[in-house]
């Protein structure tokens, strides 16, 4: 088979094929392998029985189970939910938006796809423009993303030591590359892999730098404000006319309707919904009526705040406790975990690459992911991009512990030769 660029380019090795072909191999011999490197949402059992509920109430009505499973919506998703979801917006955080800023998309990853592309690349003057990521690392499925080979620039973040075994990434604004050829700033609050969260005069910053030169600020908050915030440090929602915002239904524990929610000025939107339609028809109606009541009493606020949120930050500490008994004295940092399901973990001077410390941990049936792939747009050879892991920490804290004991085994092999 002849493959077209566009074939070749989506159809090759990316880090993000090669995360999801390891969940599955994963979960196909799952009585072997402890699952510590994807991003699947925790099952919660006081929200699974919420949507238990909700599912069974849409079931017992006749015209809402046909509109769950029968019924196509506009492209740019179910009109209602999106009325809903402004109205909700408005109240608690008095942005001036209508139903005319939202649109939803089928998943996340979808959206990113299309804002990435609409906004960057070559344009019809020939000209190139890139999406700089502020802050590097970055999410794995930002990197392969792009039509174009070279959608991405990024540099190295600031380091910030606050103990031995503690230290958090800061935007270095000394090295923020903003010209003609910027087509957008995008970073991910709280941060995948590490669970940095930018902090609020962050945020300001890059948006008075994004208003300055009329580009937009794409702001993923997939694992953050306002749902299903898992977020353990102060922070403030943002959202502005040139601002995307870009939230997801998936970390509430909702990941296979595939449900992304953009919002964003009415002109993204509608481009938006256009590519929607060419590509989709219209993104799926399950997701936006799983929730739409959850919007229009502010319980998903609530859920995500007393339930959701203290479910993680619990099952974060442990993890992170374990880690310090573990690994002890070894030459190792643990990003500060702010948010999100991970732990970035940095093996200073680690003898072998992350690549190869993650294939040693894979013969041992542990599954993490390899540092390097989350620097998208980074061109220089730091080494500190292989010399880190991503955990999860969202498996039963027993099963948690006994992985992270065979990432310190491992670990201590490499340090002692």
């Amino acid at each position: 088979m002849k493959l077209s660029k566009f074939g070749e380019k989506l159809t090759s090795h990316s880090g993000i094929l090669s995360l999801m072909d390891d969940l599955g191999n994963a979960l196909a011999d799952n009585d072997h392998m402890i699952m510590m490197g994807g991003g699947n949402p925790a099952h919660i059992p006081e929200v699974e029985d919420v949507f238990k509920q909700r599912l069974r109430r849409i079931t017992e009505s006749q015209s809402e189970f046909t509109r769950f499973i029968g019924t196509y919506d506009p492209p740019g998703g179910d009109q209602s939910f999106c009325r809903e979801l402004a109205a909700m917006l408005r109240r608690r955080f008095g942005w001036k938006l209508t139903e005319r800023n939202i649109c939803l998309t089928q998943g996340s990853q979808t959206a990113f796809f299309m804002l990435f592309n609409m906004l960057a690349g070559e344009n019809a003057q020939g000209e190139k423009r890139v999406i700089q990521l502020p802050l590097a690392p970055e999410y794995i499925g930002y990197s392969d993303t792009g039509i174009t080979e070279g959608l991405f620039a990024a540099a190295r973040p600031d380091i910030k030591e606050i103990d031995t075994h503690t230290f958090k990434y800061h935007v270095n604004f000394n090295t923020l590359t903003v010209n003609d050829n910027t087509a957008a700033f995008c970073v991910s609050r709280p941060t995948n892999p590490t669970g940095n969260v930018l902090t609020d005069q962050e945020i300001e910053t890059l948006d008075s730098l994004a208003r300055q030169h009329n580009i937009p600020l794409i702001i993923d908050g997939a694992y953050g404000l306002p749902f299903p915030e898992l977020v353990f440090t102060e922070a403030t929602p943002h959202w502005d006319e040139h601002v995307i915002l870009c939230l997801s239904l998936s970390k509430m524990g909702l990941p296979a309707l595939r449900t992304g929610i953009v919002v964003a000025s009415e002109e993204v939107i509608t481009a938006m919904s256009a590519i929607s339609a060419i590509t989709s028809l219209a993104p799926n109606s399950a997701g936006a009526l799983m929730v739409s009541d959850m919007i229009r009493d502010d319980s998903i606020i609530s859920l995500s705040q007393n339930v959701i949120r203290p479910w993680y930050e619990e099952r974060m500490a442990f993890a992170r406790n374990e880690l310090h008994q573990q690994l002890g004295n070894l030459p190792w940092a643990m990003h500060k975990p702010e948010g999100a399901m991970f732990l970035w973990l940095w093996f200073k001077d680690l003898p072998v690459s992350s690549l190869e410390l993650y294939e040693k941990l894979k013969q041992r049936g542990v599954l993490v992911v390899s540092g390097h792939y989350f620097f998208p747009g980074m061109q220089d050879d730091w080494p500190h991009k292989n010399e880190c892991l991503r955990v999860t920490y969202t498996r039963d804290p027993a099963v948690v512990k006994q992985g992270i004991a065979i990432i310190a085994e491992e670990v201590r092999k490499l340090y002692q030769g």
